[in-house]
Formats: C-alpha cells, sequence, structure tokens
C-alpha cells in the first residue's frame, strides 16, 4: 500500500494536486489505517494517472469525471466537444498573439486596422508625430463610439487624401510645427483650403450626411476640445469664420 507521496510520485502528479482532487471529488478518499495514515493502493494510481492525462490533453476537470465513467462512444463524443473548445480557444490566443504583434506600433493600440493605415499615409505626407498622436487619439474615441461606421469613415478620410487640397493642408500643419518662422500667411492659407474645400462639400450635399453620421452632440464637444488648447486652431476658426464657417468636428455655414 502506498502513501499519498508515493501514489503522486508513481502518477506523476504533486501531493497538493492529489488532494486537491480529493476534494473536488475526483479521487476517492482512502480510510485511514491502524496509524491514522491514509493509504493508496494499484486502482488509485491507474485512476490519478488518467485524471492526469486527461487533465493534461485540456479536458476541464469538471468534465474529468464524466469521461472517467463514459463508454466509448459518450467519450468520443465529449471529447469532440472538448476538441472544438480548445480549436475556438486556440483562435482566440492568435488573434491576441496578432493585436500583440501589432501594438510594437503605437497607431495600433484601441484603433482599428483601417485607422492605423490612415495614419500611416498621413506619416507619409511628412506630418509630424505630434499631429499623428492627436488625430490616433481622436479616432481611438471615435473608433470607440462609432464601432459600425469607422470604415465609413476611414474610407471617406483615405478619398479625401486623394485632393491635392488636403495634402497641401496637412503639410501646411507640418511647416507651423516644424517652423518657427511660419506663422499668419501659412494659417491664411490654410483657411482658404479649409473654406473651399467646406464650400465644395456643401454644394454636392456632402455636409448634409453629418448628423446622420456623427449624432452625438455632446460627443462632437468633446472631440472638439482636443484641439481647442491650441493657438493654431483658436486663430483658424476666426478664420474660417471670416469666411462664413464654424465647427470643427461638424462644419456648419455661418
Amino acid at each position: 500500500m502506498l502513501t499519498i507521496g508515493q501514489l503522486a510520485s508513481y502518477a506523476g502528479v504533486t501531493i497538493r494536486a492529489v488532494r486537491h482532487y480529493h476534494q473536488v471529488g475526483l479521487m476517492p478518499e482512502p480510510e485511514r489505517d491502524v496509524s491514522g495514515y491514509r493509504t493508496y493502493g494499484a486502482e488509485a494510481v491507474v485512476r490519478l494517472i488518467r485524471i492526469r492525462t486527461l487533465a493534461e490533453a485540456g479536458v476541464p476537470l469538471a468534465r474529468v469525471q464524466e469521461l472517467l465513467n463514459a463508454d466509448a462512444t459518450t467519450f468520443a463524443e465529449a471529447t469532440s466537444v472538448i476538441d472544438r473548445g480548445l480549436r475556438a480557444q486556440i483562435r482566440e490566443l492568435q488573434e491576441h498573439r496578432r493585436r500583440i504583434a501589432q501594438l510594437a506600433s503605437g497607431d495600433s493600440l484601441a484603433v482599428p486596422a483601417e485607422v492605423a493605415d490612415y495614419l500611416e499615409q498621413v506619416r507619409a505626407l511628412g506630418v509630424p508625430e505630434m499631429m499623428i498622436a492627436a488625430e490616433r487619439d481622436a479616432w481611438i474615441m471615435v473608433a470607440a463610439r462609432y464601432p459600425d461606421q469607422i470604415s465609413a469613415f476611414m474610407a471617406d478620410k483615405v478619398r479625401q487624401l486623394e485632393d491635392p487640397r488636403t495634402v497641401r493642408f496637412y503639410r501646411l500643419i507640418a511647416q507651423l510645427l516644424t517652423d518657427d518662422a511660419a506663422g499668419e500667411q501659412v494659417v491664411v492659407e490654410m483657411a482658404d483650403l479649409l473654406a473651399e474645400m467646406f464650400e465644395e462639400a456643401a454644394a454636392t450635399g456632402q455636409l448634409d450626411d453629418q448628423d446622420l453620421n456623427m449624432d452625438d452632440s455632446a460627443f462632437v464637444q468633446l472631440l472638439d476640445s482636443m484641439a481647442e488648447g491650441h493657438p493654431m486652431v483658436v486663430r483658424l476658426r476666426e478664420l474660417l469664420a471670416e469666411r462664413g464657417w464654424a465647427g470643427w468636428t461638424k462644419v456648419v455655414r455661418v
């Protein structure tokens, strides 16, 4: 007859594991002998090895008892179900690994792939990282608030990058942020570009969908507040108002 330590050693588990299996009902707990010790026989070794084998195969302990007592058909059906669950877990873990790999780029943190791709295109225009980070933070919020619309939003933003005026606007931002000599003249040109694009968007009806696409006024104000502290934005808004336009996230004719 075996002590609990010998049993654990022969079955390749720890004494703690044996005691846990006693607690959850997987291993019958033998009566104590005259010396006050619990002893185990060969049957306990075999059962413990079977428990260990099932557990190492990924079978949840809650189902081990069922499989230990199952006939061949029931065992096959149960292991098939467990296998499907394990495959689902593997897919989930693979997705976690993919996302972790994406986090090597700060742009991928909390934003969909479409946003990260768009930010790469903006970065390629020479826009400083300060501006990229500000855009990324805004899109993190938009993606969380409007997850079903983010693909459409980004498709529209990518189309805008095909317009030379949009590219010029980004490059003027870069000039303002990197050139201490850049000043009023640059902001005026930015205002002229935006006013021209707003006029065109209004004429083609593109501005009419703003309320449908972003219908949360409090959220719009929150997005606008992210840019309000920058002197360039304050001056740009003044110049846009002179040209008949107001708003930032949602643009309206004054």
